[in-house]
């Protein structure tokens, strides 16, 4: 396992948002393409921040006192990501090892971390990542053998 890079199990090319991207559609494209994080770029490509799905549940409008739940739903599907994103997320590069980012992960309490090469997102990398990776390379495949009763 000390061989191996972020490289070796990050996935390539994350669905990323704009800074000004809404709640909803933050939260659709996480829904539709099953993923729990998104990377924030700029529009030089980037990263200025992550957002998870348990930013986007727990987004709230900074003012609410006095307004109507129809206020309070319009103002929140108008909140942007910007707004409840994590800036400045810790990162790692593809040619950083797999026990680094695990460390940070583990030391920082976080899912996944964005991969960032020359100041660009090129990949992210999280837990399901490394365990699908442990699996595939520490794991002996499982017998076809029909067990016996």
């Amino acid at each position: 396992m000390d061989g191996l890079r972020v490289a070796d199990c990050m996935t390539r090319d994350p669905i990323t948002v704009d800074p000004r991207t809404t709640l909803p559609i933050a939260y659709q494209l996480m829904r539709i393409n099953n993923v729990r994080r998104l990377p924030v770029v700029d529009e030089d490509g980037r990263l200025v921040g992550i957002v998870t799905m348990g930013d986007v549940r727990e987004a709230r409008p900074k003012e609410t006192e006095g307004l109507s739940s129809w206020e309070l739903h319009l103002k929140t599907a108008s909140l942007e990501v910007r707004e409840f994103m994590t800036p400045n997320p810790l990162t790692v590069g593809p040619e950083d090892s797999l026990r680094t980012a695990a460390r940070l992960m583990l030391d920082h309490k976080v899912g996944g971390l964005p991969v960032v090469e020359d100041g660009r997102v090129v990949g992210i990398i999280t837990v399901s990542d490394i365990l699908r990776l442990l699996l595939e390379r520490l794991m002996p495949p499982e017998s076809t053998a029909a067990a016996s009763p």
